[in-house]
């Protein structure tokens, strides 16, 4: 008796620790996919997952935690495969050799690759993108000739009396940056030209003389879209999103509003936010993950994304079809959707990557506080800006 209590006590756990070895190997076997604030889509991912050849656990973090979780799995043995970041702190990754380098015939179908590229080597999978447009209340200046297409030409709009031009948030992430950029004012060599210069000079005007509000130095950008929705602001640039939350704030504001062109620079050319896809280089199922990240992305699927959101394909293939090139007259939603698809075909190359990218935001926060606020003299300024600047790259 007592053996044979022995004998089932043994196979009882037998049974057990099989179990758990079979389901600790479909744990393994299954690609551990992250993605950023992605919940609310729950149907569409879940359909691309369940339809997949391979199982798939796919994890939603809240975007604020985003970096630093993916920070603290990719120091571990078992990160997960695949994850959704953005470019900047994607290229973080790589210079700190901890991402797995994505074949590049794998990226032909794709825009915008060059801003996951590093050493010449590329290290994500564009997953989706926004391009800002502008947004022109045509009640404020109903008999405006030409429409600026430019910074420089819409700052030297002078505005009816009680509301202004426009609102650029000069302090916020690295908005004067990308305007900078867009006038090839991208480096320490350059931001003291004559052609910065002119540009701050520019800014400085529009904010002495009131074309644009004091608040444009220390408020957001959502508060700029307050103003617009107040009536306030006769131009704005901002993402193709906004225009839902103006619809149902205020309606008579959507109704005057023409969707235009993304203000832009000499260059000509726009700018764009990217998020995308990144393999860890510890990660257990690379290939497996690169298969599916293409799977995510592949025409059909970035079509009904799109469909979905306000966001913009970066398949290239997906940008041909209908839905990005058939005008509604009266819909600024449509017309915003048209015009950043074809914004897509002429960005602007961002700034190069540099590890201390959060820092530069910062300096140029401070410079142009100091222009505006404190009135320091331009030149000298710039100047500062240089010097400070080298440092950062150093």
């Amino acid at each position: 008796m007592k053996f044979g209590k022995k004998l089932f006590l043994l196979i009882v756990i037998l049974i057990i620790l099989g179990n758990f070895c079979i389901k600790k190997s479909e744990n393994n076997s299954s690609i551990v996919f992250w993605t950023l604030q992605l919940s609310s889509f729950n149907s569409y991912i879940n359909n691309i997952v369940e339809n997949f050849n391979k199982p798939v656990k796919w994890v939603d973090i809240p975007y604020s935690e985003g970096e630093k979780r993916t920070l603290a799995a990719i120091l571990s043995d078992n990160p997960p495969d695949l994850i959704n970041l953005t470019p900047d702190f994607s290229m973080l990754l790589a210079e700190k050799n901890a991402l797995w380098e994505i074949p590049p015939d794998s990226l032909k179908n794709y825009n915008l690759t060059d801003a996951l590229k590093y050493n010449g080597k590329y290290y994500g999978i564009p997953f989706y993108a926004t391009s800002a447009v502008t947004l022109y209340n045509k009640s404020l200046m109903p008999n405006l000739k030409k429409m600026p297409e430019t910074y420089d030409e819409v700052l030297s709009i002078k505005p009816p009396k009680g509301i202004y031009t426009t609102m650029i948030s000069l302090s916020e992430n690295d908005t004067l940056l990308k305007i900078l950029n867009k006038y090839d004012i991208n480096s320490p060599e350059t931001i003291n030209s004559n052609k910065s210069i002119y540009i701050f000079e520019k800014i400085k005007y529009a904010y002495d003389n009131g074309y644009i509000p004091v608040e444009s130095v220390t408020q957001s950008h959502r508060d700029a879209i307050e103003k617009y929705m107040s009536g306030q602001l006769v131009f704005i640039v901002t993402g193709a999103n906004f225009l839902n939350m103006i619809k149902e704030n205020a309606p008579d504001v959507y109704k005057n509003t023409v969707v235009l062109p993304q203000l832009t620079g000499t260059s000509k050319k726009y700018d764009f936010s990217l998020m995308n896809f990144i393999i860890p280089l510890k990660a257990k199922h690379k290939e497996d993950a690169l298969e599916f990240a293409l799977k995510l992305t592949n025409a059909e699927n970035q079509l009904n994304f799109s469909k979905l959101t306000s966001v913009l394909p970066v398949n290239k293939k997906t940008l041909e079809n209908a839905f990005f090139m058939q005008t509604e007259a009266d819909n600024p939603q449509a017309q915003a959707r048209i015009t950043g698809a074809k914004q897509m075909n002429n960005m602007q190359p961002p700034l190069k990557n540099m590890k201390r990218k959060k820092d530069l935001n910062v300096l140029s926060s401070q410079i142009i506080q100091e222009i505006l606020i404190n009135k320091a003299e331009i030149k000298n300024t710039l100047n500062y800006f240089k010097k400070e600047w080298k440092k950062l790259e150093e």
